[in-house]
């Protein structure tokens, strides 16, 4: 069965969706089979892997609210390995639709068990809020990634959505467990991203990435043509990062061997 990792981070602007695709793309390089679920209204890990939202029929929306069946949704994407469940606009409405659904923080979950066998990671990309649909990515998750951006502000949204993962674990999902806080948009050259880099390891020592993902061009350039970074330039920093990064999540769940020269991340 799938691994299922969501990233969520009720703040926008951490890096979130780009950490969504660069992990999927990495791990999907890696020759892991890997389904990007894109849950995030706007779509833009959608168009972050190459399609065109006027070209898509349908989505995650009509999985949650028409019954869909996941494998209908599945597009292949230009990278073997990587499937994409796309998003759409519509999923605005889909929490006041799910409103009255029993048991309507599993829907997310009993739509991705049929498909689970298909592949070795799920990786969920989660709307920057705290709302039903974030939820519901919780509920399906075996974990979740907090991308944090590498500034004092962030510092502060943090502790609220490790409340709301405490909320799922002790209500919803039980086994749920935090995969680890990445630390996102990082310039050596300010002190205040060394001071919260060294806070966040002090607070949460254990569950902090050793992979830290650099302020790269490369990386922000990618989305505008529609490809993972990995794609658009392997050589790139953020290239590096983000398969050091998935290297050492397959390290967390056993799957694989880093050697010591691949942990070492140069500032």
């Amino acid at each position: 069965m799938a691994r299922i990792i969501g990233i969520a981070n009720q703040k926008g602007g951490v890096g979130k969706t780009t950490t969504a695709i660069n992990v999927a793309a990495s791990l999907a390089v890696l020759e892991y089979r890997t389904l990007l679920v894109d849950a995030d209204p706007q779509a833009n890990s959608t168009t972050g892997t190459g399609f065109d939202l006027h070209n898509i029929t349908s989505s995650l929306y009509d999985c949650m609210v028409n019954n869909v069946r996941a494998e209908d949704v599945i597009l292949k994407s230009d990278i073997p390995h990587l499937d994409i469940i796309p998003s759409h606009i519509d999923l605005v409405g889909a929490e006041i639709e799910m409103i009255n659904y029993p048991n309507r923080e599993n829907v997310m979950k009993n739509i991705l068990a049929p498909i689970g066998d298909r592949y070795d990671f799920i990786i969920i990309d989660c709307s920057p809020s705290l709302g039903l649909i974030t939820v519901n990515s919780l509920v399906a998750s075996n974990s979740v990634i907090v991308p944090v951006q590498c500034e004092f502000f962030a510092l502060e949204g943090l502790g609220k959505l490790l409340n709301t993962v405490k909320i799922v674990q002790s209500r919803l999902n039980p086994p749920l467990q935090i995969e680890g806080i990445l630390m996102t948009m990082y310039d050596g050259r300010l002190r205040l991203c060394n001071q919260v880099v060294s806070e966040l390891r002090r607070h949460f020592d254990d569950i902090v990435f050793a992979t830290i993902i650099h302020r790269n061009t490369k990386l922000s350039e990618a989305p505008s043509v529609g490809k993972p970074v990995i794609l658009y330039d392997s050589d790139s920093k953020g290239a590096n990062n983000y398969l050091n990064l998935a290297k050492e999540i397959l390290q967390k769940n056993e799957m694989t061997k880093m050697t010591n020269e691949e942990r070492v991340i140069s500032h």
